[in-house]
């Protein structure tokens, strides 16, 4: 607990909490002091608020655009809202309009849903005061300078503490690594019901592959703009370790089912890898420590006596069990310790890294760093193509505008103290999706119960405005840095912080309380009911889409894997960008499904066949970084004519699939099964002519030979890898064709 604490001191969002505090507090204390009039302090403390959601993690570039966008757009908003604020007749479209065009912008991904609520709030507190013409002109320049002077702190933020950011986010990037490696060394010891333990490793990784998203875009936009300085050096090699090692860890799928099956009078064996993977992960756990500064780098000691241990098992294994019987479990045990030394490998590559001995490694040249940088698509055509009720932003638009103009009249005919309060909390609580907008009631209606007792408490106990002050100013950087980390703390210490600041200005603080929690309690009932009844939005009406990416990334992944087969050599920058896009496009299909889980059970359809497909995709790309991963790390020999055979079938597969999904009607030609068949047998004889081979060599005491060894292996790997990839193709056809009859049935 202490750790965490401390910790969270040390953090990017802290410092950012400090930072907006900061921002806030000098002008309102300025302009108290010196000015006489705390007005002017307040309007310019409105324009960091408005400002300050688009600063996140990213590159310096996006976030001084978002940042500047939010205020260019505060002050606009603030200027046509006070206009219209005492024009009864007027004012109800007008805040319906800005409010949806507002919220639309965000089709144009995350920071622009941010740049968005920062117009919201400016929309919803434009009903504050009431100005003259004059008075609105000057309180709107108030606001575009706050926006300004909180752009003037990032930058200096950026400057003084540039790593921060960075190094928190690679913390979270290898503790979350080292999670996903204990789940999967968890699952191998499993032997009841494994789908809670594939669950937890899917959102994992979701939450990796945008970690390193992330990452790319800060380290490799930093090189593009200044070059490759050392630290930018280093940055780039560890995140090449880091995406390595997941697509190892994803690379290396294991048919459960079968290993319960080989080694159930054998677990002992199995056992071992377990610890093995344990003990990586706890190595990682220590890498992230050392980056904190908590912990001094030093090497795992137990890491090589396990791996002796797994070699001395092995051979214990193919002697009490036996050859030939014992070959096809000691060739997976043997790759099972291959993909671990791997890894291993990897963990000594980050600590190298972290001592600085890169010399000798390669980085990306600055054409193909820029390649790797996902682009952000701020075209004008999304605008179009997702006005309609198909979209869900389009939906969720059109349902905030309502539902603010009907708070706001609520909060006019309740004659509410501070109706802009309902308006707040449908803002900030109300999102697309209905679980995510369950989630965020519970928690801004529960942390303003809490903040709201708490400030009763302090109230009762003195009625002293400088410790009223004070305690606000202190929750000031709590309120903003616990948003992303932990919801309902901030609705805590933002609903302390409210009431506070209103306990100096104000006598009857309690009816100020009292109003804050009801205000809270009707924003989040109008928020809640406008989500599940106005034009919902639930998962399983968009999940469609996500499958279709997801199988597509995973073609032109496994048509690289294949190119690479037959040429060899380096590994081209193309693969390595489809190999990029799959994994996202796999960890947003594992986003979509989390969502799913958390729309009512009523709205969960046809969740058996989702899951399934969700595991078949997930299983697919598993197989696919396996075989690429084989087939770039061993010497291959000539592709052999049935390898292709099976590409083309399990690609014409994903094509058909992507078919039924999209309703597209045109066909494609009827598979040879024959010829698949005839493929599958030619693997089966060759992996049996060298299998024969093998055992004349036993018999005539031979010890065996490096290349029959180098054939043997890559005979067995690739046939059961594509073997098994045509499969997953063939029920993932099978399984789409369940889904969209059951989806036909739902809309009927």
């Amino acid at each position: 607990m202490l750790e965490q604490i401390k910790r969270f001191f040390k953090s990017s969002e802290f410092l950012k909490g400090i930072v907006t505090a900061i921002a806030i507090a000098i002008p309102m204390l300025f302009s108290s002091f010196f000015l006489n009039d705390i007005q002017v302090g307040f309007a310019v403390a409105l324009g960091v608020l408005f400002c300050s959601p688009p600063d996140i993690a990213g590159s310096v570039k996006h976030n001084f655009y978002g940042v500047l966008t939010a205020v260019i757009l505060a002050t606009i908003l603030t200027l046509i809202l006070g206009f219209v604020a005492n024009m009864p007749w007027l004012v109800y479209p007008v805040l319906g309009l800005t409010v949806f065009f507002i919220s639309y912008i965000s089709v144009f991904g995350f920071r622009a849903s941010l740049v968005s609520l920062g117009g919201l709030l400016a929309i919803t507190l434009g009903f504050v005061h009431n100005y003259t013409t004059e008075e609105l002109l000057t309180h709107t320049f108030l606001i575009f300078l706050g926006g300004i002077w909180y752009l003037s702190l990032m930058g200096l933020k950026l400057l003084l503490f540039s790593s921060v950011q960075t190094n928190q986010l690679f913390v979270k990037t290898i503790e979350d690594t080292a999670a996903y490696l204990r789940v999967r060394g968890e699952l191998i010891s499993c032997k009841t019901n494994r789908d809670e333990l594939y669950q937890k490793m899917y959102l994992l990784q979701s939450q990796i592959n945008g970690y390193h998203e992330t990452l790319r875009e800060i380290i490799l936009s930093a090189r593009k703009r200044s070059g490759v300085s050392n630290s930018t050096r280093r940055r780039q090699l560890l995140l090449s370790e880091l995406i390595d090692i997941l697509e190892l860890a994803v690379a290396n799928p294991i048919n459960y089912e079968k290993v319960d099956e080989i080694f159930k009078d054998h677990t002992n064996y199995i056992d071992e890898y377990k610890n093995l993977v344990s003990e990586i992960a706890f190595q990682l756990e220590h890498i992230s420590k050392v980056i904190r500064g908590e912990e001094k780098l030093k090497e795992n000691e137990k890491i090589p006596e396990i791996l002796h241990k797994i070699e001395l098992n092995i051979n214990y294994y193919k002697i009490l069990v036996g050859l030939p019987k014992s070959r096809v479990g000691t060739l997976m045990l043997r790759n099972f310790k291959n993909y671990q030394e791997k890894q291993v490998q990897k963990i000594s590559g980050i600590e190298r890294i972290l001592n600085n001995y890169t010399n000798n490694n390669k980085i990306l040249s600055k054409k193909e760093a820029t390649r790797f940088i996902t682009p952000q698509d701020y075209d004008l055509k999304k605008l179009v193509v997702n006005f309609s009720f198909k979209s869900p932003v389009f939906k969720h638009s059109l349902r905030l505008a309502i539902v603010i103009v009907l708070g706001f009249i609520i909060g006019k005919m309740l004659s509410m103290q501070n109706p802009y309060w309902i308006l707040i909390t449908i803002v900030v609580i109300m999102r697309p999706s209905y679980g995510l907008t369950i989630s965020r009631t519970q928690n801004r209606v529960l942390g303003t119960f809490i903040g709201g007792a708490i400030a009763t408490l302090i109230i009762f106990t003195t009625h002293n405005t400088v410790v009223y002050g004070v305690l606000a100013l202190m929750a000031l950087p709590f309120s903003f840095s616990l948003v992303q980390l932990n919801y309902r703390n901030a609705a805590t210490f933002i609903t302390l912080q409210v009431v506070l600041v209103y306990a100096i200005m104000q006598p009857d603080i309690l009816a100020v309380i009292q109003f804050r929690i009801l205000d809270t309690l009707i924003g989040a009932s109008l928020a809640i009911l406008s989500n599940y009844f106005l034009w919902p939005s639930w998962e399983f009406q968009n999940i469609h889409e996500y499958f279709s990416k997801a199988i597509k990334a995973n073609q032109q992944f496994l048509e690289q894997i294949s190119i690479f087969y037959h040429k060899k050599g380096e590994v081209s920058t193309v693969y390595k960008l489809h190999r990029k896009e799959a994994f996202l496009a796999i960890g947003n299909l594992n986003t979509a499904f989390q969502r799913m889980n958390q729309d009512p059970k009523s709205k969960q359809k046809d969740y058996a066949i989702i899951y399934e497909l969700i595991v078949i995709n997930n299983t697919f790309l598993s197989s696919s970084a396996s075989l690429g991963t084989f087939i770039r790390n061993n010497k291959t020999s000539k592709v052999p004519e049935e390898f292709d055979v099976f590409i083309k079938n399990i690609c014409a597969n994903l094509q058909l699939a992507v078919q039924l999904l999209e309703e597209d009607n045109s066909k494609l030609k009827t598979i040879n099964q024959e010829k698949i068949e005839e493929a599958h047998d030619l693997y089966d004889t060759a992996f049996e002519d060298l299998s024969n081979k093998r055992d004349k060599e036993l018999e005539q005491g031979k010890e065996i030979s490096s290349e029959l060894k180098i054939k043997l292996r890559e005979t067995l790997l690739v046939s059961e890898q594509v073997k098994w990839l045509f499969d997953l193709s063939e029920k993932l056809v099978s399984s789409i064709k369940k889904y969209k009859s059951g989806a036909e049935e739902n809309s009927a």
